[in-house]
């Protein structure tokens, strides 16, 4: 067994399937004892069944690892803490907290309902920070952790019929950037990753026409168990200095994310009124414009 995370506590939540799978499978063979949580619920996060969890679980201890199961709800603010509460029972610390559970309710803007749009913040968004904030204490009295979330492309870049996934996902990325800033000092590491893995997350992807069937593809080559070494790394020690990034996997591809910056700037002494600014502010701004770009204009070649 590869030691680079002995006798370090891990919770993985969303880990009874999918890349959460692979994350808590990826911790445990590396040392850590590994809290995997699942509520079993459907891919729009309907029902609840315990089987998910625990058959991770039972794979995890058939190779010798430690782990124990958690079938709380992250989008809960008492689950939440009930699922770090798990690991304080069962292993007496807490080292990382990998916020990767999620549903989808893929709708268009237009259609889109209130159900539908908070349905998806409360399990992504809101659920990171509950998991996060509900181990902060642990991590700041001891001085030390670290927190791996997913983000996705369709906030970082855009997508179809995701307003509400794209939103969480975005949002994601500035609580993270928070929680590496407010917490460095009780040196906690805080990072993103935007995964690239073919999944049920992604499974129901329309294949109506040609483009759409070579795009499914081109997704189902890429494996989920090719993004769990960066999450181990980034929960490992290996990754000390490592904090407030955005990283991506696709394949073997891994990638550094750019963030928001000023890319152009102009400058009128005597201030701007509406019509200057259409007169002279844009014109000169529009050459930097960003397009209205999908992740697959932006990731246009085939996995390597």
């Amino acid at each position: 067994m590869n030691a680079m995370l002995e006798d370090r506590v891990v919770i993985v939540t969303g880990a009874g399937g999918g890349i959460g799978r692979d994350f808590a499978l990826a911790m445990a063979s590396h040392g850590a004892r590994v809290v995997v949580n699942d509520v079993g619920a459907s891919v729009s996060g309907d029902g609840h069944d315990p089987g998910p969890a625990e058959r991770v679980v039972s794979e995890i201890r058939a190779a010798g690892g430690t782990a124990v199961a958690s079938t709380d709800s992250v989008a809960d603010w008492s689950a939440a803490n009930r699922i770090v509460e798990t690991a304080m029972d069962a292993f007496g610390r807490i080292d990382c907290v990998v916020n990767n559970a999620g549903i989808l309710r893929d709708r268009f803007f237009f259609n889109m309902s209130v159900e539908e749009w908070r349905a998806v913040i409360d399990v992504h968004l809101n659920g990171s920070f509950y998991v996060a904030r509900a181990a902060a204490p642990h991590f700041r009295s001891a001085n030390r952790g670290s927190y791996v979330h997913m983000t996705s492309t369709s906030g970082l870049v855009g997508n179809f019929g995701q307003a509400n996934y794209a939103a969480a996902k975005l949002g994601i990325v500035g609580l993270s950037k928070s929680i590496a800033l407010d917490m460095s000092r009780y040196g906690v590491r805080s990072n993103c990753i935007a995964p690239f893995a073919w999944s049920r997350m992604i499974g129901s992807i329309p294949t109506d026409t040609d483009e759409q069937k070579a795009r499914v593809e081109r997704l189902k080559r890429m494996e989920t168990a090719k993004i769990a070494p960066l999450a181990v790394y980034l929960a490992s020690d290996a990754a000390d200095g490592v904090s407030g990034q955005i990283f991506g996997v696709r394949a073997n591809e891994i990638f550094l994310f750019s963030q928001n910056r000023p890319v152009r700037s102009v400058h009128r002494s005597d201030g701007w009124t509406a019509e200057a600014i259409a007169e002279h502010a844009i014109p000169s701004l529009r050459a930097h414009f960003y397009p209205l770009d999908r992740s697959q204009d932006v990731f246009s070649w085939d996995p390597l």
